[in-house]
């Protein structure tokens, strides 16, 4: 079977010199997966390079079995749209755009038919059923993150990567966030990569990744 995830001898090379080297990664699915570092030990780096976002020195990244290096980048970006949902520590909203229409321009991204129906249940299932014509300014920095999750998910990702989702978040918010994250993961299908250098979530992970 191959891993939904795989990432072998990956390095990565800074404008000024600098390198860095990362541990292989192997992702079954369903293994929801931590990435753990400090600040500044390249985490957000490796998640872009996992995503395709960003081009490593050297190595191998293969999603579902697919050796993303080896796509065009037209073909990248949309087998990415299709299989990768990416949650930033920014919701990253377009601002001219209702929450509804942010979503359906992930469906639009990824060639897919946009289907009203999921987005709105969708929604409902992150409490924002009535915030579908709303603005992202009219939104609190909770709805947005869920927003941003909804958005993420809405094309059932095969691999669904979310950069320090607790970071900004006392104790009760980041257990309810995780408790989220994983439960919908789970009723879509997707596989959760977590980065963050939040040590109060280790203990929930049993599939951990540490970057020095």
């Amino acid at each position: 079977m191959d891993h939904i995830l795989k990432a072998n001898d990956l390095s990565f090379q800074y404008q000024n010199g600098t390198s860095l080297l990362f541990p292989n990664i192997e992702i079954d699915k369903g293994q929801h997966t931590l990435l753990l570092g400090d600040s500044g030990s390249g985490k957000t780096t490796l998640l872009q390079l996992l995503a395709g976002l960003s081009l490593p020195k050297t190595g191998a990244i293969a999603i579902n079995g697919q050796s993303i290096y080896t796509l065009s980048s037209s073909r990248l970006d949309a087998f990415r749209a299709r299989h990768v949902g990416f949650i930033f520590q920014e919701a990253h909203l377009l601002k001219n755009l209702t929450l509804l229409e942010n979503i359906k321009l992930a469906q639009s991204l990824a060639k897919l038919p946009v289907d009203e129906k999921s987005i709105l249940a969708t929604l409902d299932k992150l409490q924002l059923g009535d915030k579908a014509k709303a603005y992202p300014n009219e939104l609190s920095r909770g709805q947005k993150q869920r927003a941003a999750i909804a958005r993420a998910l809405i094309n059932k990702p095969l691999l669904l990567i979310a950069d320090e989702p607790t970071a900004s978040l006392d104790d009760n918010n980041t257990e309810r966030v995780l408790e989220l994250l994983t439960s919908i993961a789970d009723q879509y299908g997707s596989t959760l990569l977590i980065a963050t250098h939040d040590k109060r979530i280790k203990d929930q992970f049993t599939h951990t990744y540490h970057l020095q």
